[in-house]
């Protein structure tokens, strides 16, 4: 951070699609969404494009099942496992942890296709799931998840770091600057039981990933999570970009209001998950999300922020992943975000 942004509702997506035509998939965020193409998941189309399975590749102890994308914590050869993952790691061997064809078409036919029709955007969006959420993601034969066993986690979260960081060097062959989110949905369960490790612990895990792709990259990096969290601790991360539910959770941003404006105004900015996409998708009109977003922004102008900045902090999104969603859901969504991300922009 530091660099002022320069967002002005530009609008995106978080990930996951139902679509299951990989080139159709690309024309169509681009088309609609041109200043900040996604690839797509397509989740319907694959199993192994499961926000787990998906990101598998190269990490140990890990049992995919191809057939359903279900993923198992596995303990056969464990110190053969680890040494094989870590002297790829430390050699930087960033093709080993590369993300295959099969395991992401949309990667590859977005990459292609910007490649073709280049537009006028500056920014290409991936993402990847977080360290937290992948390691709740799947457990071992006594069912307890990788998030139980302190040196898995810190392994789980090196390899996805250097995944990311591949991701992003495939994203710049677009000419783009990349922007990478980690997903991290399970950050919605902290203080419960359901996340057996604490604040510092997870703290601390965030800022490795994120510190790892700065220090080697000019990506700009978001967190999504689409529940309420302690917005704080992300803010706190060294992240550039917090998005989140705007249209069910915008709420749980504002207790933090000192956070919120220091956050903005070192050059922070925020992703408005506006468009549901759960319980409330096809209820909302553009007319009611534009009063949600409008409010949210007044609330930050009123911590003391220009509206100008606050305006040039934003940006539009779905509130979370399509993948649940029916095509026709999903061409609902995109299209009212990309009419809102016109209304806010004046075109």
């Amino acid at each position: 951070m530091g660099i002022m942004p320069d967002y002005f509702f530009k609008a995106t997506g978080i990930g996951s699609v139902p679509w299951v035509n990989a080139y159709d998939a690309c024309r169509k965020i681009n088309h609609l969404l041109p200043d900040i193409p996604f690839w797509p998941q397509l989740v319907k189309l694959n199993p192994l494009e499961y926000m787990i399975a998906q990101f598998t590749e190269g990490l140990p102890l890990v049992e995919v099942n191809t057939n359903t994308g279900a993923v198992t914590l596995s303990s056969d050869n464990r110190e053969k496992a680890l040494s094989e993952f870590y002297s790829h790691y430390h050699a930087d061997d960033l093709e080993y942890f590369s993300i295959g064809p099969g395991y992401a078409e949309g990667l590859y036919s977005m990459i292609e296709f910007v490649k073709e029709n280049p537009g006028k955007g500056e920014y290409i969006k991936g993402h990847i799931t977080g360290p937290v959420t992948f390691a709740a993601g799947f457990k071992d034969k006594d069912g307890r998840s990788a998030l139980f066993y302190p040196d898995l986690l810190k392994t789980y979260a090196k390899g996805l770091a250097i995944k990311a960081l591949w991701q992003v060097r495939a994203l710049e062959k677009t000419g783009k600057r990349p922007i990478i989110f980690l997903d991290e949905p399970y950050l919605s369960c902290l203080g419960s039981d359901l996340l057996p490790i604490g604040r510092h612990e997870i703290a601390g895990i965030l800022k490795e990933v994120i510190d790892y792709l700065k220090q080697r990259s000019e990506a700009i990096i978001g967190i999504h999570c689409c529940g309420s969290t302690e917005w704080p601790m992300i803010m706190d991360s060294g992240v550039d970009i917090i998005n989140l539910d705007a249209y069910s959770f915008q709420e749980s941003l504002f207790p933090y209001p000192d956070h919120l404006k220091r956050f903005i105004s070192k050059g922070g900015a925020i992703a408005w998950g506006i468009v549901p996409t759960g319980d409330f998708a096809g209820r909302a009109d553009i007319y009611e999300l534009y009063e949600r977003l409008v409010s949210g922004l007044s609330r930050l102008i009123s911590l003391g922020l220009t509206k100008e900045l606050v305006y040039a902090a934003s940006i539009l999104t779905p509130a979370c992943g399509m993948g649940t969603m029916t095509e026709k859901g999903s061409d609902d969504v995109i299209s009212l975000l990309s009419m809102l991300s016109k209304r806010m922009r004046g075109k």
